[in-house]
């Protein structure tokens, strides 16, 4: 409880720091909430509807095997949604925004801003 106590601490500080403190930053906030958030949804849909495709053409198969395609429905969003749904998203917006911010850094090194940030916070 410590742990998760201190952690929304530390949240509440941020954006208290960053959203609320003038000059009032809340438009950037919701610039990055846009492109990390927004713009992700239609790789994370695509991502899940094709894993999801896929598991239930392997459970149909399985399932088949034992007469209870029934269950398949139920076992299909059961698994998709609680236990790889999560896990599949993260990696997705991870992987979308972070590349994204990566190259975002990489040109800023070749223009020579972070050079310039450097100097400036000396």
């Amino acid at each position: 409880m410590d742990a998760i106590r201190a952690l929304g601490g530390s949240a509440i500080f941020g954006v208290r720091r960053y959203c609320f403190s003038p000059p009032l930053k809340i438009y950037r906030v919701m610039e990055q909430v846009r492109f990390i958030g927004l713009q992700s949804m239609l790789v994370i849909l695509l991502t899940g509807a094709f894993t999801g495709m896929v598991l239930g053409l392997q459970g149909y198969y399985t399932l088949s095997r034992f007469g209870s395609e029934a269950f398949l429905g139920a076992s299909l969003a059961l698994s998709l949604v609680k236990e790889m749904g999560p896990v599949i998203t993260g990696l997705m917006v991870t992987g979308r925004a972070g590349s994204a911010i990566t190259a975002e850094i990489g040109i800023m090194r070749i223009t020579d801003q972070i050079d310039a940030l450097e100097h400036l916070f000396r």
